[in-house]
């Protein structure tokens, strides 16, 4: 049985920007080196294509994941969506989602504080990225329904969560 390991050829830790890349081209996920410390990806999701961005903060030993579904937010729906964010944030254990103040983007973060190393093992690569992408589907329904449905943030919820429980 093939892994994903097997396909990256790691089985040491690397550098996470590193580690990423060989995750990211061992899925075919078209991505793109900034820097040796800022990689981006295109990742397909249940809903949407993510973007999907890390940066390695090498003198705090943190990764900062983003993971973009595209959402953006009209003034006028601010408030509501605001409001779903403190809901859905309470669902969540790792990361947690926020509108970025230039442009009104939804997205999702989360800081991943690695060792003194500031090494990435393969396993923790691929939990955090797809931890981030099955986030992303798991709540993106939420912000349609404000935005598109009208409905509240307790009903764009309780809507979303109903409609993912459903699906085999």
């Amino acid at each position: 049985m093939r892994t994903v390991q097997d396909d990256i050829g790691h089985e040491e830790d690397s550098a996470p920007v590193e580690m990423l890349a060989a995750l990211f081209e061992a899925r075919d996920w078209p991505f793109e080196l900034a820097s040796e410390d800022e990689i981006s990806a295109e990742v397909k999701g249940a809903w949407a294509t993510y973007q999907f961005q890390a940066i390695w903060r090498p003198e705090d030993h943190v990764l900062q994941l983003l993971c973009l579904p595209d959402i953006r937010v009209p003034d006028n729906k601010r408030a509501a969506v605001y409001e779903a964010l403190a809901l859905v944030n309470e669902q969540l254990w790792v990361g947690h989602f926020d509108v970025w103040s230039n442009g009104g983007v939804v997205l999702y973060r989360h800081g991943l504080m690695l060792g003194e190393d500031g090494l990435l093992g393969i396993d923790q690569a691929q939990t955090v990225v797809e931890a981030a992408i099955e986030e992303c589907d798991r709540f993106y329904p939420v912000f349609q329904f404000i935005l598109w449905g009208d409905k509240t943030p307790a009903e764009a919820l309780a809507a979303a969560l109903i409609d993912a429980a459903g699906e085999a």
